[in-house]
């Protein structure tokens, strides 16, 4: 005990159970500074603010959530205050938290969340008493869900500051039969009969269920992250619901199983959690329920969001751009490639290294008593700082190897460019067919898979146009709506191999939802390389499936090709209309190249 300063008083420090870190110093008319209460304490008098931590001293039976005495005490808090009184309870009947205001934005002691112990429940129960007498409110139901508590019990308080009538609820395990809720609410009883309510036996029958449910998934899993996907419809209606589509091809060439979608409409996204409070909760619980591990969002995730959103579910979030990224690095396979997805995966990384951003930079590791601005004297750089060099310096490494790799690809279209043979490029949204018309031209036998960007790295083949000779056949990545700008960034490189291609061959799947957007994207991304101008030749792929309708509107709009790869049709007439394009294209440089002699002869 510290002597105050001032006659007949003490000082008398407690440490926060809750907090270790976090102090409230409250001095009453004695000078006592009480422990630390949480939430709404502003306006009460020191009086009730000590009362209030006097709570940390009691002591309820390991198996009990309520007493009659503990509920009186805070039920004439709760009218005094005219706010909701909480405590946070240990199983050891230990109050390890005193709050004041609203329950369900309690905070908890060093919480666990997720799936870090799904066969436990927290160790800690709620019990508050509130001014409005009614039952258990949804957003005080969510935080038991949410974090995973043994019980939450509320108190109504009369008008004399008497407790009235207690409500309390539980979790239940994934597989109760009881109408697929998280919780059980029980009828509303009085304090007496709560007190003989056995906590302890009802929590440890309580994890023997969730252990045992935790066993059975674990033996019926196939071993795959099961996915929720969530999209946001900003009044694009079809369009949204075609991409959060495409998501789930992305998710299943990923190798996750998508167990439940979710279309939300919003006119604005929320800035922190994009969807709002209430539909994460939601979506908790049907991951609880369909025993998911992932969120996987159809966009991209700004790092504070996603910190915020595993913060509010528990869950493992995924956004659009680093599913692509985790795509591109299971199918990588060439050097190129890898050092390409490796250097888009940095970029993506290095803003969402978790720390204090730029507070932590530039440490200046001076010696006690050296020069230096307040905060930077210490022992260095910080593992924040040693990671974010490291990764900058790794990405300074991969950018001169792709520029090496892109000198001898240079060289090497040089070397064909001398022997004359002119090239096709296959280009088109992924998972299109490109690698299985690139087969069929040229008799090869390249990986074609019916999954997306199942081809990253450039392939060249020769083939043969009859009335024409040899030509070389270039089957590039896929594209896609939406491509990460890292990716596109660290992949320009194998695009811009387009450039020296005497013709274009878009290839189109003209049998799937949305045809016309992907046609569009690809238009896009050719106009953003600069590679409009080039002659093309547009190939209707899949023909065979498609809607005979949509296949000749198609045809009549664009002035295309129908073909089936697969099925081998149609390729006598591509054949022909890439041969007209190839010799119309020649004829075109050949009048620029005798042009450009010529000048150069009159100079």
């Amino acid at each position: 005990m510290l002597k105050s300063p001032h006659r007949n008083s003490s000082l008398r420090i407690f440490p926060s159970t809750a907090d270790s870190r976090c102090w409230f110093l409250a001095l009453n008319h004695w000078g006592v500074i009480t422990e630390k209460v949480h939430g709404n304490i502003h306006g009460l008098r020191p009086s009730i603010i000590k009362r209030l931590s006097h709570l940390y001293r009691r002591k309820l039976p390991p198996n009990a959530i309520i007493t009659n005495e503990v509920a009186r005490t805070i039920s004439e808090l709760c009218l005094e205050t005219n706010r909701e009184i909480v405590l946070v309870l240990d199983r050891r009947g230990r109050v390890v938290t005193v709050s004041v205001g609203d329950a369900s934005k309690t905070e908890f002691p060093n919480l666990a969340r997720g799936r870090e112990a799904e066969s436990r429940l927290k160790g800690l129960s709620l019990l508050y008493a509130h001014p409005k007498p009614g039952a258990l409110s949804r957003s005080a139901l969510s935080t038991l869900f949410l974090n995973r508590l043994d019980a939450i019990a509320a108190v109504d308080v009369r008008s004399d500051g008497l407790p009235g009538m207690c409500h309390l609820a539980h979790l239940t395990p994934p597989n109760a039969a009881l109408e697929e809720e998280d919780w059980r609410v029980f009828v509303p009883q009085s304090v007496q009969q709560l007190e003989d309510w056995d906590l302890a036996a009802n929590t440890m029958a309580l994890e023997e269920e969730f252990a045992r449910f935790a066993k059975t998934r674990t033996v019926k899993r196939s071993g795959a992250e099961r996915a929720i996907l969530v999209g946001v419809d900003h009044g694009r209606g079809v369009s949204a619901e075609e991409s959060l589509d495409e998501l789930a091809e992305l998710a299943r060439t990923a190798g996750a199983e998508v167990v439940h979608r979710e279309l939300q409409y919003r006119r604005y996204l929320k800035p922190g959690t994009v969807i709002g409070h209430g539909k994460l909760e939601e979506l908790t619980s049907k991951a609880y329920h369909l025993d998911a591990d992932v969120l996987m969002f159809d966009q991209e995730l700004n790092p504070a969001q996603a910190r915020e959103i595993e913060e509010i579910t528990g869950l493992k979030i995924i956004d659009r751009t680093q599913l692509i990224l985790d795509i591109f690095a299971q199918h990588a396979s060439g050097p190129e490639s890898k050092l390409q997805v490796e250097l888009a995966q940095l970029r993506y990384m290095l803003p969402r290294l978790i720390g204090q951003g730029t507070k932590l930079s530039k440490i200046g590791g001076g010696a006690a008593g050296s020069g230096g601005a307040i905060g930077t004297r210490g022992p260095g750089e910080t593992k924040l700082e040693l990671d974010r060099r490291r990764i900058n310096d790794r990405i300074a490494f991969l950018e001169r190897g792709l520029k090496e790799i892109g000198r001898r690809q240079t060289e090497r279209r040089k070397s064909r460019g001398r022997n004359n043979v002119p090239v096709i490029g296959i280009v088109g949204y992924t998972n299109a067919g490109k690698s299985t018309l690139l087969n069929v031209l040229t008799h090869s036998s390249v990986l074609a898979e019916n999954k997306l960007f199942a081809t990253l790295s450039p392939t060249s083949r020769r083939g043969f146009l009859p009335g024409f000779g040899e030509v070389v056949f270039t089957d590039t990545v896929g594209f896609i709506r939406d491509l990460p700008k890292d990716l596109m960034r660290a992949f320009r490189s194998t695009l811009e191999e387009l450039r020296d291609v005497d013709v274009l061959l878009h290839v189109l799947d003209v049998a799937s939802d949305g045809a016309e957007d992907r046609y569009g994207a690809v238009e896009e991304i050719l106009e953003d390389l600069e590679l409009a101008g080039l002659p093309r030749v547009l190939a209707l792929n899949k023909a065979d499936s498609a809607d005979p309708f949509d296949l000749d509107t198609a045809l009549e709009r664009w002035n295309a090709v129908a073909i089936s790869a697969v099925q081998r049709e149609g390729m006598d007439e591509l054949r022909q209309r890439l041969l007209e394009t190839m010799v119309f294209a020649r004829s075109k440089v050949e009048v620029v190249n005798d042009a450009m002699d010529y000048a150069s002869a009159n100079l």
